[in-house]
């Protein structure tokens, strides 16, 4: 199973991590984002919708909408952006009802689940799962990210080569 970890990510390269993966990643991806409350989910949405065109001050974490959705773009062209959050949902009945299943099989889109890790077993297995976790900082400085992108997807190995040697320079 394909993974890499990028260590010592503050909000400059959670920006550029963004910036990387709408340059490798292909038109059509499952991201499911997991991490505790604060961690930088919302905040590596807003930079990816940033890097995608998306005025970020237009995207919030869509707890009680539960789905939004964007016009936006990849090099490759334009795609739409679809930002879900599992937190409030009950189970993952509750989940398919949304209608994400039809989500996951358009071409040119790219689905984002925050607290993917509570519907995980109705998640396509190709997701590509990116776990945020928050390292432990002094009182002055800045918090600072370990994050690890995992997936069962080898077609995605390539992409995430790319975008770990890019994000060690």
């Amino acid at each position: 199973m394909p993974t890499r970890t990028l260590h010592n990510i503050d909000l400059q390269r959670l920006h550029q991590l963004a910036g990387q993966l709408t340059r490798h990643f292909p038109a059509q991806l499952v991201i499911g984002l997991v991490g505790t409350l604060g961690a930088g989910k919302t905040t590596l949405t807003q930079a990816l919708a940033g890097a995608m065109g998306v005025d970020p001050e237009d995207v919030t974490s869509p707890t009680f909408t539960l789905l939004c959705s964007y016009q936006a773009k990849l090099a490759a062209g334009p795609i739409r952006l679809h930002h879900l959050d599992a937190y409030r949902l009950s189970d993952e009945d509750e989940f398919l009802e949304l209608g994400v299943e039809e989500l996951f099989d358009f071409k040119d889109s790219w689905v984002l689940i925050e607290w993917a890790d509570r519907v995980e077993a109705v998640l396509p297995p190709e997701t590509l799962w990116i776990h945020i976790d928050v390292a432990p900082s002094d009182a002055d400085a800045a918090p600072h990210r370990l994050i690890t992108l995992t997936t069962q997807n080898t077609e995605l190995e390539r992409p995430l080569d790319a975008l770990a040697d890019a994000m060690s320079r």
